[in-house]
């Protein structure tokens, strides 16, 4: 079989396609494809393009409401089980308090600042009837960006497959779906990143399907007065989660469900692990002492 692997950038990081096809021709043809559907979902879902689905919601923000499509609709409708089952911590209107953290100043935020932006947060507010999604008040905005990336994996993995790729893996900036082994039927070699040496691997996991995410306190962070202030932040308070995790990976049958897993298991701070292992997934957490606890 011909292997080739791809490498481009995309939804603000590196990403890359490991293939295995019949030939160069097949595997090129999947992997044009597969990248073409990472740039669509990017365009179509980013809060930073004028133009995209999630702007058009926000800018219409206390006014109107916008009319989704059926994928959109999809993603709202999972976005929604994921506030429900995570008591709350999983809100995709959260994103707003990155207009007052900023993790480059090695500032915090103003009390006030925060008090105000956290009253623009709060997805059971929003007017969502399966078709229709309103914001109900000037400011508000949703973020697809705690699970868009793992959403494009998923979808570039199906793409592969529908072009008849049985054994290869998508990266998109550290999330990951494996289609399938090795040709030889051995799994993929995936190493986990060392939260406190980010160059480095803490773990290394061996997978042959599904889907793999992580997330932890390093990703952005800053020190004030010796304390670390991590991008997790509880969309109660405003403020960063308290863990005794640096790191949680999950694998899921999709990547979607296991980024969403990690990502309620770091917000849920000191009870984080505890309630992963409700999920019953496999699993390996990372305490900032680099102590890891693995179920896989």
């Amino acid at each position: 079989m011909i292997y080739q692997s791809f490498k481009f950038h995309a939804m603000g990081g590196p990403c890359e396609l490991k293939l295995y096809a019949e030939s160069a021709q097949a595997v090129e043809t999947a992997a044009e494809a597969a990248m073409a559907e990472v740039q669509r979902i990017e365009t179509k879902y980013s809060r930073y393009r004028d133009d995209s689905i999630v702007s058009r919601i926000n800018k219409l923000a206390g006014r109107s409401g916008v009319v989704v499509d059926d994928e959109t609709a999809a993603l709202l409708n999972y976005a929604n089980t994921a506030f429900e089952q995570s008591d709350g911590l999983f809100d995709i209107t959260s994103g707003v308090l990155r207009k007052v953290w900023d993790f480059t100043s090695g500032k915090l935020p103003q009390p006030e600042a925060l008090a105000e932006c956290c009253q623009k947060i709060g997805w059971q507010r929003v007017v969502w009837n399966g078709s229709q999604c309103s914001l109900p008040e000037a400011g508000m905005e949703i973020d697809f960006g705690g699970f868009g990336k793992e959403y494009a994996a998923d979808r570039a993995a199906d793409i592969c497959r529908e072009h008849g790729i049985a054994h290869g893996l998508v990266e998109l900036g550290g999330d990951i779906h494996v289609l399938g082994p090795h040709p030889d039927n051995s799994p993929w070699q995936i190493g986990l990143r060392n939260p406190r040496q980010p160059d480095q691997a803490i773990d290394v996991v061996s997978i042959s399907r599904g889907g793999l995410a992580s997330s932890g306190d390093y990703e952005r962070f800053m020190l004030v007065d010796g304390v670390r202030y991590s991008h997790l932040l509880n969309p109660f308070t405003g403020w960063p989660v308290a863990s005794n995790l640096a790191q949680v990976s999950v694998l899921a049958p999709l990547c979607l469900v296991a980024g969403t897993g990690a990502t309620v298991s770091m917000l849920k701070g000191e009870s984080g692990e505890a309630w992963l292992q409700t999920l019953t997934l496999p699993y390996v957490a990372v305490t900032p002492q680099g102590q890891i606890s693995r179920r896989f």
